[in-house]
């Protein structure tokens, strides 16, 4: 499949002269200088900034355009990245997160001032949590207009500083340049940020008048830095600890790059193996000692695996072991504990805090490899372990779709018969794929449990279609459809992303999900929409499925169609979603109807 290639207005190469600030003006406000005109060869800070991104690896830049970032935004144009220009912020964003993981480049997220900034938090805080590498590049209001009640003023009088140009939860790095002076220091912080494992989200912004002001400032090219492994004595008890009696391994999104070696020490070691939601198919989930996933929609054999044949010892490979992945159930717990190994030295103990807990910091491939080199070979002889349950699919010729028989229909054409990348929308969207869909390989599916937002999978499909150059394939609800899509931002860039939408009116798990908690006569109706309609109006293509006898041809053509192309699917809204663990976990902590005397 291959994708239109942007083309900007702008040619693709610096300019030897820069003349966008160099016209004299009849109106100064108080606080700004007169634009200081360039030397041939000089760059400006927005150009040396690019530039620095360019020299990052970055290859793509999403954004939405606006005064405050204008000579950035061109920068940009005229740079040897690719720039698509968002419908809104916050789709910009996911797409980042998404296009990150398809690529495993750093992604730009280009954003002017105020609301530009606001809009794109909620998909930089999923990136955050995701584990991307993305950098927000934005502006903010020149220092001599600030508290003056500038337009869209962003500054300390107008919005919290702390947090969002400093780092914090969402920012591992932030800060506003106010001087060329600290390109060197910013290029430092962002070159030892992306060369480190796991994620890594940022925040450069500049005022708007420092866009176009002479750099002073000059970096080197250059960061490496070394692998985090662990000890050999940390290896030494690692061994004895998992040689003792038959061991169980737990694996993580954050283990996605060490596929090989988790396998390898699985089937040398006989251990039954279980994933996260996240984790799905970086461990095959047809391989005999796949036992199931956990936590969120996942698989009773895990817990019948727990009780029935409980592991000495579980080997935790990068998961948070969350809520999502655990619901911090006790019969997760074994009776030796875990030996949890993470990159991030708070993780390891969080989740189950009075489990024992070996904790090991280290890249999960580092450790793998170690591992293997001084664990023995053993025989193959665990018991016959359990396994998920697989339903029996027959098609009805008349009625709604029942959703586990649209993710049959989806696992026979577009998983086993593609090569295409999968996201999931949160919801029963989210439910129906985790437990139903089977990958036997790491990076095909693509869900968020930490944030979980509505929006994430509906426009981030853009971004990893985008960045893969192929095609990319979200499943979603009505509800995340309509709150936030980028099928327009796909059409104009030729991106041949899918849109799956289970079209059944309403918020669905939030009508079945209530009244399992027990409350009643809550309105979570959606009027109809026609999506097909909707996407032929922004220049898409698109098909209705009112039955299961046209899932097959249906998803068949839009795996094949070139264009964007939305699958409105009519769905039955009473197939109970596989939601228990989760509904269970609500009301463990209060969330239920409170009966009145």
């Amino acid at each position: 499949m291959q994708i239109k290639p942007v083309t900007n207005m702008n040619t693709k190469s610096y300019p030897t002269t820069t003349n966008s600030s160099s016209a004299s003006s009849i109106f100064s406000p108080p606080g700004n200088t007169k634009p200081t005109q360039l030397t041939s060869t000089q760059l400006t800070v927005g150009e040396t900034v690019v530039k620095m991104l360019e020299d990052m690896g970055v290859k793509s830049a999403f954004g939405v355009s606006g005064g405050g970032i204008g000579p950035l935004w061109a920068a940009l144009n005229r740079s040897n990245i690719d720039v698509l220009h968002f419908r809104h912020e916050s789709g910009a964003a996911f797409a980042a997160c998404e296009a990150h993981f398809a690529s495993d480049r750093p992604v730009v997220v280009f954003v002017t001032t105020g609301p530009g900034i606001t809009n794109a938090l909620t998909g930089l805080l999923a990136a955050r949590g995701e584990g991307a590498k993305v950098i927000l590049i934005s502006a903010t209001t020149a220092t001599g207009n600030r508290g003056r009640y500038a337009c869209q003023e962003t500054s300390a009088h107008t919005m919290p500083i702390s947090g969002l140009f400093t780092p914090g939860p969402l920012f591992h790095y932030a800060t506003i340049v106010e001087t060329g002076d600290e390109i060197p220091e910013i290029y430092r912080r962002l070159a030892q940020g992306l060369s480190q494992p796991g994620g890594f989200v940022a925040h450069i912004s500049i005022p708007t008048p420092m866009q176009t002001t002479p750099c002073t400032g000059q970096y080197q090219p250059g960061f490496t830095r070394g692998e985090l492994a662990p000890s050999e004595d940390t290896m030494a008890e690692c061994v004895r600890l998992l040689s003792q009696e038959p061991f169980a391994i737990w694996v993580g999104f954050g283990a996605r790059g060490a596929a090989a070696e988790i396998r390898q020490l699985a089937e040398r070691t006989g251990a039954a193996v279980m994933s996260s939601p996240r984790g799905k198919g970086i461990f095959p989930e047809n391989h005999p000692q796949f036992i199931g996933v956990t936590g969120f929609s996942g698989h009773t054999s895990v817990l019948t695996y727990m009780q029935s044949q409980p592991p000495k010892r579980i080997l935790v490979l990068g998961t948070r072991l969350g809520e999502p992945t655990s619901f911090w159930n006790p019969i997760m717990i074994p009776t030796g504990g875990f030996i949890h190994v993470d990159i991030d030295p708070e993780v390891p103990g969080v989740a189950y805090p009075s489990a024992p807990t070996f904790s090991i910091q280290s890249d999960i491939k580092a450790f793998l490899h170690s591992l293997l080199t001084y664990f023995p070979h053993r025989p193959l002889n665990s018991p016959t372990l359990p396994q998920k349950e697989v339903p029996e699919i027959s098609l009805y010729t008349d009625g709604l779709v029942r959703p586990e028989v649209l993710m049959f229909a989806i696992q026979q054409v577009m998983v086993e018969g593609s090569d295409a990348v999968i996201l999931a929308e949160a919801g029963n969207s989210f439910a129906w794929a985790t437990n139903q869909l089977c990958f036997s390989e790491p990076g095909r599916y693509r869900i968020s449990t930490g944030v979980g937002a509505m929006g994430h999978a509906v426009t981030g499909v853009v971004g990893a279609a985008w960045e893969r150059n192929g095609k990319a394939i979200a499943i979603v609800g009505d509800g995340a459809m309509l709150m936030n899509n980028e099928v327009s931002t796909a059409v104009r860039f030729n991106i041949p992303a899918v849109w799956i939408v289970l079209n059944d009116g309403r918020y669905n798990m939030c009508a079945q999900g209530m009244n399992l908690q027990g409350f009643t006569g809550v309105d979570t109706e959606i009027p109809n929409t026609n999506f097909v309609q909707v996407a032929k109006g922004m220049g898409a293509e698109g098909i209705h499925v009112s039955n299961e006898s046209e899932l097959e041809a249906a998803l068949t053509k839009a795996l094949a169609a070139t264009v964007p192309f939305v699958l409105d699917i009519h769905i039955d809204p009473n197939q109970p979603a596989p939601i228990g663990g989760r509904i269970r976990s609500l009301i463990q902590q209060g969330a239920i109807e409170s009966k009145g005397e």
